[in-house]
Order: structure tokens, then sequence, then C-alpha cells
């Protein structure tokens, strides 16, 4: 362990304190350049045009129409777009491609919403205007598979990955006690602020190709899109500055991206395409909905013998996605005894892709839920049920956490909740008319690291430089490294200048899983140590500011070097040497540690409840959390990161849903009326603690992601908190307002 883990962090400066925003002053003035508002020379815009159907073919295009209106310079489509190289195996090779099928790649309609045009015009008014008059005629056919929850669906299931451990069926059939439940959760959509947006643009005539995407991982698109078109990698850049959120959908690269680089070189000028709101929910990913089957056995005691979590979700006709809700399930709980299997259905629908806890959050709603249908069985605290069963090592792998502490975080959100005060009597807790319900969760998220590489420099004029080619979807990367520059470096945070979102820059990670923090730190902290040791052979080089000493006897402090005795600025160094700069590089990547312990975040959940009986009204008064995520790099955006989960597993709980068709698997709600999700008025008040146990096993920061811990656990809190008001159990989500009214 390198000597500054330990010293540099015993009493944070930087890392680990609250710190503003370094790119909120671009956010706030408007110069933050988000790929939907960027302009280039002679830019043409593009506007696709949708399938109205969900299962056919197109047997016909109208363009004449279209293509005589003011401004319209090409439409492409199945018959007048490039021959393109296929890339089947793409995932297998580290790109996160959502559909196999290439636009326009046949005439074949797979899910409503899939393109068969892209209308190219001078402005994106004109585009629109003539996407709107192209006329596609279709052959529209039966048996159009409408979702897995739908009563109608007919489909084959395919078998996907599970795991077991002992003798699972075997220890259910002896159990004392048995819980035996089906839990379903509805597809539901992204709705990030940002719409999915691309301008591409081909530069030194037609060899080398720049894109400009809203995306989570610029490598990736980049890898993806180099094949594609059959170009070397070095001749082709993305780049991604700014991000309005993603939650998960724009990890992958979907078919607007290579139709518009396609339009682009085709008419010979830039071509932007943003998708309008309806397109982004029809073919821009979702949640998948699933169907879990969660079976509990246990002593009297309240000891777990067995868990058997058997999951089906959604996947599309053109990709293959599987949401893993038992991933989480071989760990959560110590029991000898636990087997997980997932099947997944191909549905007429858009391809699903990962949703902030992709597979975790809706498994944990079945596992949580259930665990509170079995304290109510025994008869026992739901928060003593947890910490009977609270596993002190990884029972999956056999091996020790490398740090865990669900235990304070159940008995601290408990005492800050007031839960010694919950009457466990079905609907005994009121206040005036309304029914007061208490329920709670645990919640769990794994802690992964992926390789990455950084550059740092050192300037003459005082200020510092990181690159890394990770990109910061709005939860503050850009912050959190100029943060681990200046606690290295000692200079103020002013004087650094952060740079992610680009192909050109060393290697970096997607921005998801919660894995960018402790991914990129680790290598910018080696790119800052490279670029000290280089501006120390400086300074005791001939005729430096420290000549003739020992470079391992200085240390940097105060944006400068040194020897203890005094202290010599980075530029005066640099100046003194008549140098404009020195440079670092550095890399860093997961290692042994995977093999000697397990990475996971635990916390828990405690919500309130308020329901008017008269008209079934629920409210979501208050929210209590404390959450362990090793040590928070910025608190206040960590804590935010948390409140913002909390309000997503509202909407999960009960408001959010995608409504299909039953006829012909056409999405009705795919817009912001009628998609209903939380709104200021619908936030409770929230109380997030985050625990400050830093887990130096993971990385040398301490410091383990956040952004989907705070999601998990969310939902369940809420089901089991209406169970406790109503005595009903909700086991499918959304739990609507038409759900408590039929069942009143």
């Amino acid at each position: 362990m390198n000597d500054l883990t330990q010293s540099a962090f015993a009493k944070p400066r930087v890392v680990g304190q609250r710190t503003p925003r370094i790119d909120g002053e671009y956010k706030l003035t408007g110069r933050a350049g988000y790929t939907g508002e960027l302009l280039a020379e002679g830019m043409r815009y593009g506007y696709p045009v949708p399938a109205t159907i969900a299962n056919g073919v197109l047997e016909s295009l109208e363009l004449d129409d279209a293509l005589a209106m003011p401004g319209v310079v090409d439409i492409l489509h199945h018959g007048h777009f490039e021959s393109l190289h296929r890339s089947p195996n793409s995932m297998a090779h580290g790109d996160m491609v959502s559909e196999v099928r290439l636009p326009f790649e046949d005439e074949r309609i797979y899910y409503h919403g899939q393109y068969v045009a892209l209308v190219v015009a001078e402005t994106f008014e004109q585009a629109r205007a003539a996407a709107q008059r192209v006329v596609a005629r279709y052959r529209e056919d039966d048996g159009a598979v409408v979702g897995l929850l739908h009563t109608d669906t007919q489909g084959e299931l395919q078998e996907s990955a599970g795991t077991s451990r002992g003798d699972p069926e075997a220890a259910f059939g002896g159990a004392e006690v048995k819980i035996d439940s089906t839990y379903q959760i509805a597809a539901e959509s992204h709705l990030q602020m940002e719409m999915h947006a691309t301008l591409a643009e081909w530069r030194d005539d037609g060899k080398r190709l720049v894109v400009h995407e809203s995306t989570q991982g610029v490598f990736f698109q980049r890898n993806a899109m180099a094949r594609i078109f059959g170009i070397a990698q070095e001749n082709l850049e993305v780049i991604s500055h700014y991000i309005g959120s993603g939650f998960g959908n724009k990890l992958f690269m979907w078919p607007h991206a290579v139709a518009t680089a396609v339009a682009a070189r085709m008419v010979g000028r830039p071509v932007k395409v943003v998708l309008p709101r309806q397109q982004d929910m029809t073919g821009g990913g979702n949640r998948p909905a699933s169907r879990q089957r969660v079976r509990l056995g246990a002593d009297r005691s309240g000891k777990l013998t067995s868990v058997i979590h058997d999951s089906t979700t959604e996947t599309s006709w053109v990709h293959q996605y599987v949401d893993a809700c038992g991933s989480a399930t071989p760990s959560f709980y110590a029991c000898d005894n636990v087997s997980t299997s997932q099947r997944v259905l191909e549905v007429n629908h858009g391809t699903p892709c990962p949703m902030r806890a992709p597979g975790e959050v809706s498994g944990i709603f079945a596992l949580e839920t259930a665990m509170d249908e079995l304290a109510v069985e025994l008869g026992m605290d739901p928060v003593e049920l947890r910490q009977k069963n609270n596993a002190e090592q990884d029972p999956a792998s056999g091996l020790p956490w490398s740090s865990k502490h669900l235990d304070e975080c159940l008995t601290s959100a408990a005492r800050r909740f007031g839960w010694d005060k919950r009457d466990p009597a079905i609907g005994s807790m009121r206040d005036g008319d309304e029914i007061i319900g208490y329920g709670m969760a645990s919640c769990t998220w794994s802690a992964g690291r992926q390789p990455c590489e950084a550059r740092v420099e050192l300037r003459a004029d005082g200020s510092l430089f990181a690159a890394c080619g990770t990109q910061d979807i709005g939860t503050g990367t850009y912050t959190i490294v100029a943060q681990a520059v200046a606690e290295l470096t000692g200079t103020d945070l002013s004087r650094i200048e952060v740079k992610l979102g680009e192909t050109s820059l060393p290697a970096g990670p997607l921005s998801g899983g919660s894995m960018a923090t402790a991914t990129v730190l680790p290598a910018v902290a080696a790119a800052v140590r490279d670029a000290l040791d280089a501006i120390k052979e400086v300074a005791v080089g001939s005729g430096g500011a420290f000549e003739g000493s020992d470079a391992d006897s200085l240390s940097a402090e105060a944006g400068g070097l040194t020897d203890g005795k005094r202290r010599v600025s980075f530029a005066e160094i640099l100046e003194t040497s008549k140098l404009s700069s020195v440079n670092g590089k550095g890399s860093a990547a997961p290692g042994d540690e995977r093999s000697e312990y397990s990475f996971r975040s635990f916390g828990a959940h405690f919500v309130e409840i308020r329901i008017d009986p008269e008209i079934s009204r629920v409210r979501v008064a208050r929210v209590v959390s404390t959450i362990d995520i090793g040590r928070a790099i910025n608190p206040p955006t960590a804590r935010n990161q948390v409140e913002g989960g909390i309000v997503m597993g509202l909407g999960m709980g009960l408001l959010e849903k995608l409504d299909y068709d039953p006829r012909d698997a056409r999405l009705i709600n795919a817009n912001v009326a009628d998609y209903i999700l939380p709104t200021h008025a619908d936030a409770p008040e929230i109380d997030v603690e985050l625990l400050d146990y830093p887990d130096f096993k993971h990385n040398e920061f301490g410091g383990r992601g956040v952004g989907e811990i705070g999601l998990t656990g969310v939902a369940p809190a809420i089901a089991n908190a209406i169970y406790h008001a109503t005595g009903k159990r909700y086991r499918d989500l959304p739990i609507t307002i038409e759900a408590l009214l039929a069942s009143s």
C-alpha cells in the first residue's frame, strides 16, 4: 500500500470534504456544450421516421411529397443506405451495442418505433415536417408478443445463467416456515432529461469520422462504430463533454447514431439527430418487465435455511439483454442453500437495457418483500430478522467483505426514523383521517472497478491539467478528479483544469455500474505521482530549485515542492528550468484483491407512508436512509445521488410503467404526459446519512460507488409500509391507486 494511502487521507483536506462542482458555473450559465446544442458549419438535421406497427413487414414508402418539401436534402431507408459491416459479437468484444441489426438492414418490423427512414434537411423543423409526410405501408402480422406481464402473452422462454449452492429444494421442503410468492414489475422508462443525440462529421475527405454523442461510454461507441464502418480506431473520435444523465440507456449505442454517421457521409455535410421524447422512449431502451418467484425457508428462530429466486425478464427480438434479477441474492443473506435462475422472453418492444441498478433493484424488491412476509409469518420485527441473517462474509464466494457495516446502517436509520415507535398491528397507527404505515428494507450494490488511464500536466503558469477519456454523466466526475489532484499536490481547485469525454484522451471506463469513481481516481493519482516524479527530477537537476538534493526527500505541498525547510511552487521550478510543463501518465486496474475480498456496498431505507382510506391515495411522507459506500469523495454530490435514487424508487413503487396496447404491442404512453413519474410535489422528506468507513482494500481513496445503491430497496420499503397500513400485500409494481381501490 502506498504511503499516501494512509498518511494523505488520515485527515482529509479535499477528498471527503464538501466541494462545489467545478463545472457548475458552466451549467448554470449555459456554457456547457451538450450534444443537442452543438452546431457545425454547414450542418444538416436528421429526423427519424418510426414504424407505427410492432410486428410485420414494411411493404413500401411513399417519399415524393416529403422529398418535394422545402429544405429536404435526402431520405435514407432500406433501399437507399450504405452497406456496413455487421458486428454480431460486439457485446463479447466489450462494446455496448443495443441491436445486432443495423439501421434499415431489412424491411422486417420488430417493434413500434423501429426506424424505417431518416429524413435529412437544412433545418430541424424542415426535417420533422418532411418526416411526417413520409407514408409507410405495412403488412401487419398477427402474433405480436405484447409483454411478459400481459395475460395473452405467448412466447418461448430462453434459459439464462443461474447459480446454486447446497440443496435449496430439499431445505425448502423441510423448512419449518415457508414463503412462496410471485412478484411482478412493469417495464419502466429511463426518462432522462437529455434525449439521445448524435452529431456526426466526416473530415479529411471522408477518411476520419468525428462523432459528438450523448453517451456513457465514448470508447465503447468508438470501438463499435470503427468495426461497423470498417475504419481504424485512430480515424474515429467520439466526444461527450456534458451529458444530461442517462440512468443506463446511454451505455448502449442505438441505431440513430449509426444512421446519423451514414447520413453525414451520404450528404457530405455534418448531420445532427436529436431524438424526440416519443422515439427516445420507444427505441432508446427501458428497464424490462420482470416476473419473479421467491421461496424462503426458515426455522422458527428466523434463521434462513433456503432461498430460491427464479426470475423471468423481457428482451427484444433483435438483441438479447438479460436483466439479472437474482445477481445480489446469493450474497445478500447468510444461508447455506441458495439458488437463482433466469429466463428471458422475446417480446415486440424496443431492446431493453441497463437502468439504474439493473437487475438487482428488481430482484431486491422481490427478495426484501419476501423477507417482510417472512417476518410477519414469524411474528418478528423486520429489522431483527435481517440482523439475524446478516452475512459476516460473502456466502457466495466465501471471501471476507472488504468492508461491511450493514448492522450499523440498520440500527442508525431505525433510530433516526423512530422505528421503536412502530406499532406492528395492521392499520393501528393513525393521524386524523390518515392511516400511517412504516416499512423498511435493506439495500446493496456491487462495488466494481475497471482498467483506466489518465494524464496530468503541471504547467509553468501554476495551473494543473488532468485528462481521462471517461465521461461525466452529471454525477460530478469532473469535480472528484480535481479533488484527487488537489489532494495529492496541495493545489487550489481553482487552478486545476479537468478534461473528460474524448477518445483522444487516455482510455477511460464507461460511466455505469457505480464504478467510475473507484476506477478513475486511482489512475489519476498514478498520473499525479508520475508528474511529481518528473518535476522532482527537474528540481534537483542542474540549475534546479533544489539542485543537488535527493529527489526522494522532496514532497508536494500547497502547489509546490518542499524539502521540509522551504517550499518552491511548481511554477517557479519550471520557470527556473525554462520549461513550460511536465507531464505524468498513470494507469490502474483491479488486482489480486478480487481473489482476497468481496466488495459490496450496503444500506437501509425506512419509509413512512400515509393513506387516505376514502380515496386510497398513498403519500410517501418520510424516507430515512443510512448507506455505507466507504468514503464519500464529495459528500453533497454523493448524498444527492442517494436522494435522487430514493425519488426514483418512489416512481418505481407507486407510479411508473410503460403501457403496451394488448392488441398489437404498440407503446401507448410514450410521452411525459401519460407516463407518470414523481414530481417535486411527490417528493417526501428525505434524511440520508452516509457512513464514513473508507474501504482502502477497494482503492486508495477508500470510496465505493453510490449511483445505484440509493435506488435499491426503496420500492420494497414502500410496499412493506403499505402492508403495515392496510394489511394488503401488493406484490406487483407499481402499486397504483387503481390497485388499492380494487382491493379495498
